[in-house]
Formats: structure tokens, sequence, C-alpha cells
């Protein structure tokens, strides 16, 4: 079958997710006019707690994106805790390096959102186009392109440059020879989108993200015990995205039932937050969650990992959106050097940049969450943990800071200097 007509570009990205839309607008604010490819239409559903901490508030800043709440953001002020029969309100910390606020927003309009902004700034998106490989160069190996299914048929894209944004299934990484590290933590989520039908029974209730380190079938306390976390996001307009989840230090394949734990744990949720499991207005859905750079190189022979693609959820607190964001805007500032530079060695140099700064910012961290993971997934380590270290507010604000990477990298009060000496200490992940 012949192919239809691709396109020859300086860079392409593969996916419009958060780290390929961000990679793709910084890319274009640059001069550089990438591609951006993405196998679904927009708005397209995602399995997501949608909720943005500090630091992905602060890659959208950096990027241009307005975040007034007019326009559907919903603002947040910190965490609600809520374990070993104790419940903690933890303020997000007051920092020079990042707002003191998060924002919640439906996947659906976020991704779009951040699609929009890189097509004014010059990208070129091609929505329903599902790439299917690499193009190598026959001597060399490296990777010239892909080759994708179009509307009109299949096509070759050709570049410099190939940015994998594709997400957990990492299809470019994996066809390359780049499998998932076997010794790194690995998450599962599933989550849904209730309306409320009454107002929640604690005033300023909305003002916060809920988090619950255990999970009851019932009466917190007086009934019994499930396996995993859970959290409450509210969104705008009385929606809120509640959802549970599992973390273990390999990855391997979990035997929990989470659609049926969701829907166990939405009963005992009701009475307070206003809802039924009637109410359910986006259905269940599940997402992967790979952490801890479970997917290297970032960079080898033309292919750029960005995002999920990469392993880049964080195995403290599973988020993955302001990590995305990030490799997406280090991706974009590497390439950019390197295709100012004759291809060759120099060009190279520059590109290697991007691995070297990814691990500069999360590989310390990153080990840590290896740490924390391994023993946490002990029941009897989390309980106490839970028990003895919630009431304990000095404590849990070190313990925010640390699982929401919420710290001065330098300077700071003792609490940042603490979790910055921690990270320079251990081996990059």
């Amino acid at each position: 079958m012949p192919r239809s007509r691709g396109g020859e570009s300086s860079v392409i990205v593969v996916g419009a997710g958060p780290a390929g839309s961000t990679a793709a607008a910084y890319l274009a604010q640059a001069g550089l006019e990438p591609v951006l490819l993405e196998k679904a239409a927009f708005p397209r559903p995602k399995a997501c707690g949608d909720g943005l901490t500090p630091r992905a508030v602060k890659e959208l800043i950096y990027l241009g994106v307005p975040i007034d709440q007019s326009s559907g953001w919903m603002r947040n002020r910190g965490l609600r805790v809520f374990g070993g029969g104790h419940q903690l309100e933890l303020p997000w910390p007051a920092l020079g390096s990042y707002p003191d606020f998060g924002l919640t927003l439906p996947r659906e309009q976020f991704d779009q959102r951040l699609a929009e902004h890189a097509v004014a700034a010059g990208a070129d998106l091609r929505t329903n186009t599902t790439v299917t490989g690499p193009l190598l160069d026959q001597r060399s190996g490296r990777v010239i392109g892909v080759t994708a299914q179009t509307a009109d048929g299949p096509a070759e894209f050709r570049a410099a440059v190939v940015v994998a944004a594709d997400g957990a299934s990492a299809r470019l990484a994996t066809n390359l020879g780049r499998p998932t590290k076997t010794n790194r933590p690995a998450g599962v989520a599933v989550r849904a989108r209730l309306r409320l039908t009454k107002p929640p029974s604690h005033p300023g209730q909305l003002d916060w993200m809920e988090s619950h380190l255990e999970l009851w079938d019932g009466v917190p306390g007086q009934s019994n015990l499930m396996p995993g976390y859970g959290w409450v996001f509210p969104e705008a307009d009385g929606v809120v995205n509640v959802g549970v989840g599992s973390v273990s230090s390999k990855p391997s394949s979990s035997r929990i039932n989470y659609r049926q734990l969701l829907r166990t744990w939405l009963g005992s949720l009701g009475s307070v937050w206003g809802f039924s499991p009637d109410d359910v207005i986006d259905p269940p859905r599940s997402a992967a969650l790979p952490m801890a750079f479970s997917r290297q190189p970032l960079y080898a022979r033309g292919l750029v990992l960005a995002g999920d693609a990469g392993g880049m959820v964080s195995p403290f607190d599973g988020e993955g959106i302001a990590n995305a964001m990030m490799s997406g805007r280090l991706a974009a500032g590497a390439i950019t050097q390197g295709l100012a530079r004759a291809a060759g060695t120099a060009r190279e140099a520059a590109l290697r940049t991007y691995p070297e700064a990814m691990k500069d910012a999360l590989g310390g961290y990153f080990t840590l969450g290896r740490i924390f993971v391994a023993l946490i997934e002990h029941p009897a380590v989390m309980r106490l943990c839970t028990r003895y270290g919630l009431p304990r507010p000095t404590l849990m604000r070190l313990v925010m800071k640390l699982l929401s990477d919420l710290y001065e990298p330098r300077g700071g009060d003792w609490m940042d200097r603490l979790i910055a000496t921690l990270t320079r200490m251990v081996p990059a992940a």
C-alpha cells in the first residue's frame, strides 16, 4: 500500500499529553516548528486524579498557560490527610520557588488546553494519527522519524530528533529495546467523577485535596480495612474526582480488583461528601503509574523519552504531571541547543544534557522514593506511620514537603535543608 504524505520537520513529538504538548510548545517558541502527533482527537478521556500540586502549577506559569478560575480551574489550599483515626490539614508550604496553591481541572480539558497552547506557539498538531514504529537509519541505527497510521492511510514522518511522550505504554521505547526496569516501583490507580447532590458535611471541604491513607468499607475504625490509598479532589461546578490506588516496590501485577474497591469505598464516603455511587458522571478509568525513571536511557540514538514514557511518576505521591511538564521543558531546551549545532558529536553532546538535567532534578529524590515505597508496602510499617505520625504536625509538615517534592533546593528552613541534603546523599535513580 503506498504511503500517504507525512512530512519532514526538525522535531517530531509523539503524544500530546502534558509532556509532549509542553515540549512542542517550548520547541515552537524557539522557532523549530515541531510536528505533534496524537493518536486520538480532543477532547479525549484520561484516567487521572486531575489534581495539580504547586510544582505543576509552576510549570503552567513557566509555559504561560492561563490559570484564572473563570476558565474552570479550581484552586485548593493544600492537603487534608486522614489515617490512623486522625485528620490533619496541611497547607501547601509558602516557598519562594513555588506558588502556595494547587489546582484541579479534568484531564480532558487540561490536555486539550496544553495542545492548543502548543499550536498557538507554532506546533503542527496532527490528531487521529497513531504512531506504529520508529524509522531507523540503516547504517547507524539512529532514529530518523516514525511510521504512522493516519486517516489518509500509512505515512512516514522524518525529523532530526524524535520525542517519545507516548505514555506508560512507551511503545516507541519498547520497540527499540528499552524495557521497564524491574527494580523500580510501579503503581496502579482507578478514578471516577461524581456530582455532589448536597453540600459536603464540613465547612471549607472544597478548599482541600483529600488524601486517605486508609480505606474502610464502612465507618472508619469500625469496619473492614481494605488495601491501598484513596483521594478526593474537588473540581469546579460541584464535581469531585475520587480514586483509589496502590504502589509496590517492583512492577509486578496486582490481584486487587480496583474498580470493586472504588465502588465499596464510594459507599463509605457518601455521607461525608454528599454523593452516592449512583451520582457517577464519568465512569471508573484505570491507569498504570510507571515510577522513578523506570525506563532508560532517557536519550539515545535520536530518541528522547519524556513523561510517563520515561517512568517519571513520583514514588512518593503518584503525581506525574509536574514531572512530565518538567521533562518536556528540559527536553525542548536540550533539543533547541542541539539543533543549533552541526549534526554529529557537538549535537549529541547537547542532547545528552537532557538526561543529566533530569537526574540532577529528580534522581536523588526518586531514589529516596524507592526506599520509601519499600518501607510502606509493609502494612505494619504503614499502620505505625499513620497512628503515631499524623498527630505530630511538625513531622507531617516535613513529610508533606518530602512527599510532594516542595522544598527549597537551596537555603530555606531546616526541613528544606534536610530534604535537600538527603537527595544529595543518595545515588541518582
